[in-house]
């Protein structure tokens, strides 16, 4: 399969809407004619395709980007920028996201265990949430399949489970395995942390201490600090923010609450401090990106 089937099938399925969510359990499509301005948004673990075009994603101060011949990984959910930046109404960007369910991956490494080569001591970049790497002929062709399923959806039931699985196999064989099995194995640092993102997401509103969440993941306070910041690319405390922000972005949006309740909703006092923080992170008051979302969302 190339390139060219992966853009056609995204181009077919989405029908020149900017994004759309299939039958298939996590899976959305994305397509956009002209490169965008940079957008915060929460992502899942997930892994990213692209079928035509080029993406940028910030992760703090890091930036990765990606493309047709490459994929993006995220392995724990994280407060992210992405802008898309190769983009036409001749050749419109076209991709994919599927948020991964680490659930049958760990089960997955049970079954059949990553045969991956001794590798050194890791690199900051190897302990990063996020990774992009080349996008593999078979893990390209097994995306293809799935797709394919949303013209038989009687198909879906049965043969959904049995694509993902082979999905999370090629990246349990790939560069990314040790990665994903960081992740997953107890003990393991990026175990630690992954569950304290967990306790957060449960808890954004609380005010929280950096001491407390380092007990929480069983870690001094300098370690906890470091192995965070080198996962996340931010502190604690600014990796709430941004979760807080983000979530009030999407009660604003979707539950059509005003700017000050949203900002009770999420944890904060201050109205206006929710307001300036907001516009430092969306780059607009809430009210007024709203409304500029809403429209380029077809909303309004």
């Amino acid at each position: 399969m190339t390139n060219q089937n992966l853009a056609q099938q995204i181009e077919k399925l989405i029908n020149g809407a900017h994004r759309r969510e299939l039958d298939i359990s996590g899976l959305s499509l994305h397509r956009w004619d002209t490169p965008t301005e940079p957008t915060s948004y929460m992502l899942a673990p997930s892994i990213c395709l692209i079928g035509q075009g080029q993406k940028r994603l910030f992760l703090g101060e890091d930036a990765f980007v990606y493309d047709a011949d490459h994929f993006l990984i995220t392995s724990i959910e994280l407060p992210v920028v992405s802008q898309i930046i190769e983009a036409s109404a001749d050749k419109p960007y076209v991709g994919l996201t599927m948020e991964l369910d680490l659930k049958v991956i760990s089960q997955m490494m049970v079954d059949h265990p990553p045969a991956q080569p001794q590798r050194g001591s890791k690199t900051q970049d190897d302990k990063r949430g996020v990774a992009v790497s080349s996008l593999s002929a078979p893990l390209k062709d097994a995306f293809v399949r799935l797709l394919a399923l949303a013209d038989h959806p009687d198909d879906i039931p049965a043969l959904e489970p049995l694509i993902k699985q082979e999905i999370y196999y090629r990246l349990l064989q790939s560069e990314q395995g040790a990665r994903l099995s960081d992740l997953i194995t107890r003990g393991n640092h990026s175990y630690q942390i992954s569950q304290v993102i967990d306790w957060l997401k449960e808890n954004f509103s609380k005010p929280v201490k950096v001491e407390d969440l380092a007990s929480h993941a069983g870690m001094s306070v300098s370690s906890f600090h470091n192995h965070f910041r080198t996962m996340t690319a931010m502190s604690p405390l600014q990796f709430q923010k941004k979760m807080r922000l983000n979530e009030a972005r999407r009660l604003m949006l979707a539950e059509h609450l005003d700017a000050s309740k949203a900002a009770y909703e999420v944890g904060y006092e201050s109205p206006s401090q929710f307001s300036r923080e907001y516009s430092r992170l969306f780059g607009a008051p809430p009210a007024k990106d709203i409304r500029q979302l809403s429209q380029v969302m077809g909303l309004s």
